[in-house]
C-alpha cells in the first residue's frame, strides 16, 4: 500500500476537512495521496463502490461509528478529527494585545509600544505557572482555576509566535502543550466535553512541534483517557492509545509503556473484552518490572509500580462488574489521600460501585455521599456527576445511607439545605 504524505494532514484543504469532520474531503484527499481510483478506495475499507462514491461526493450521512471505522481503515489520526466542528486557533488566530505587542501601523512605521523577547528563561516560566497551578488544583475550586489556566494558555501560544525561527520554539512549543493540557483537564472536570477536546488536541499538536516524542505519547495518551472515562467513548479511546503506541514504539521507557497499557485495558474493559484488558495488564505488569524502570522520564513525575497498576486493575473490574476483584484491588492500590481531593473523590465512587455491586450497601453510599462533598466543595461538576449515575444505577433496596444520597442530590436542585 503507498504510503502517505507525512504533510498530508497539515496541507490547507485537509486541515480544514479534519477540522470540521468533512470526511467527503478528507476520504478524497486520501484516496488522491494514495493514488487509488475509487474502486480500490472500496475495496481499502471494504464497503460497496457505490456507498463510497456516494459518501464522496457528500450524498451519504455518516454515522459517529462509521466516521471512526472509516478513519482507522485508511489511517487518519483519530485525535485530528473534530465532530463538534471546531479547532483549536492556530498562533495567528490568537489576538494581539490592545497594547501593541506585534506593533501596530501608523503612517506607515510601525509602533512597537511593547516587546518581548523570549530566551532561555520563557519556557521555564510558563512551565513553572503551570507547574503552580496543578499544585493548586489539589486545593482549590475548578472554576477558580479555569479563567487563569486559559489565560495561560493564551500567553503561551503569544510567546510561540515569538519564538518562531529561533532556537527556543521546541522547549517553548512544550511549555504551551503543558498549558494546554491542564487546561483540558479542568474543562473535562466542568463536563465541557468540547472545549476540553480541543485544548488535548492543542497539547498534541504542540507536542509534536517540539519533537518531543514522549510529551506526545504522554497528551495523547491523556486525550485517549478522556475519551474513556470522561466522554465514555472506549473505541474512540483505544484507537488513540493504539495511535499513541506507535509512536512510542517498542524501546521506550518501562514507565511509558506500562501506562500506556493501563490506559489501554481501561479502553479494552469499557468495551467488555475481558481478555484484552487481562492482557493489557499483564503487558503492564511486565514493564514495571524491567530494571529500567526507575527515574521515569518527563513529563512523567513518577514511575509506575505495582501499587498504581492495582489502581487501573480495580478500575478495570469495576467496568468488567467484577465487584470482588476491584475491592481486592483497591485495597492493594495506593491510598486514596496520595491523589488530588478531586480525583479522590472520583477513585470513591468508583470503590462505591464496586461495594455496591458486592452488596456492602452502607459502605458504597458512604463512600458515595464523601465524593458528592468533595464535588460540591470543589464546583466539580465530573465528581457530581459520577455520583449522580451510581446512584442511577444502583437498584438495590432501599435503606438510610440511600436516602440520605438521594436528600442531598435534591438539595442540590433545589439549593435546600439538608437536615441534620
Amino acid at each position: 500500500m503507498p504510503q502517505l504524505p507525512p504533510d498530508l494532514w497539515s496541507r490547507p484543504r485537509i486541515a480544514a476537512a479534519l477540522a470540521t469532520c468533512d470526511m467527503a474531503a478528507v476520504i478524497e484527499g486520501v484516496r488522491t495521496a494514495r493514488g487509488w481510483s475509487q474502486g480500490d478506495l472500496a475495496r481499502a475499507v471494504d464497503y460497496s463502490q457505490s456507498w463510497v462514491s456516494r459518501v464522496v461526493n457528500g450524498q451519504q450521512a455518516l454515522t459517529v461509528a462509521q466516521v471512526h471505522d472509516l478513519a482507522r481503515r485508511l489511517d487518519v489520526p483519530l485525535h485530528l478529527l473534530r465532530f463538534d466542528g471546531t479547532a483549536p486557533p492556530t498562533p495567528e488566530e490568537i489576538p494581539a494585545d490592545r497594547g501593541g505587542e506585534r506593533g501596530t501601523i501608523t503612517n506607515g512605521s510601525p509602533q512597537n509600544v511593547v516587546h518581548t523577547v523570549v530566551n532561555e528563561t520563557t519556557a521555564p516560566a510558563l512551565r513553572s505557572i503551570t507547574g503552580g497551578q496543578r499544585r493548586m488544583d489539589s486545593t482549590s475550586p475548578t472554576l477558580d482555576l479555569l479563567p487563569s489556566a486559559v489565560t495561560h494558555v493564551q500567553l503561551a501560544e503569544r510567546m510561540l509566535v515569538k519564538a518562531r525561527g529561533t532556537g527556543h520554539h521546541s522547549a517553548v512549543s512544550a511549555a504551551a502543550s503543558e498549558a494546554s493540557g491542564f487546561a483540558a483537564w479542568l474543562h473535562a472536570d466542568q463536563g465541557d466535553m468540547g472545549s476540553a477536546r480541543m485544548h488535548y488536541r492543542t497539547a498534541v499538536i504542540r507536542a509534536r512541534q517540539a519533537g518531543m516524542r514522549l510529551l506526545d505519547v504522554y497528551m495523547l495518551g491523556s486525550l485517549a483517557a478522556f475519551e474513556i472515562d470522561t466522554a465514555e467513548d472506549p473505541e474512540l479511546g483505544l484507537g488513540l492509545v493504539q495511535e499513541a503506541e506507535h509512536v512510542l514504539g517498542p524501546s521506550a521507557h518501562p514507565t511509558a509503556r506500562a501506562w500506556l497499557a493501563c490506559v489501554g485495558a481501561l479502553a479494552h474493559a469499557g468495551i467488555g473484552d475481558r481478555s484484552a484488558a487481562a492482557h493489557a495488564i499483564g503487558r503492564a505488569e511486565k514493564e514495571i518490572s524491567r530494571s529500567g524502570n526507575i527515574n521515569p522520564p518527563w513529563p512523567w513525575v513518577f514511575a509506575f509500580d505495582h501499587a498504581k497498576i492495582s489502581g487501573y486493575r480495580a478500575l478495570v473490574g469495576v467496568r468488567l462488574r467484577s465487584p470482588h476483584d476491584a475491592r481486592t484491588a483497591f485495597a492493594e492500590a495506593a491510598r486514596p489521600v496520595a491523589q488530588g481531593a478531586k480525583q479522590s473523590a472520583v477513585l470513591k465512587v468508583e470503590l462505591a460501585s464496586a461495594h455496591a455491586e458486592a452488596g456492602d450497601v452502607d459502605e458504597a453510599f458512604r463512600l458515595a455521599v464523601e465524593a458528592l462533598e468533595t464535588g460540591v466543595r470543589f464546583g466539580s461538576a465530573r465528581v457530581v456527576d459520577r455520583v449522580r449515575s451510581f446512584r442511577r444505577r444502583y437498584r438495590g433496596p432501599g435503606a438510610v445511607c440511600v436516602r440520605e444520597l438521594d436528600d442531598r442530590l435534591a438539595a442540590l436542585v433545589t439549593g435546600t439545605p439538608v437536615a441534620g
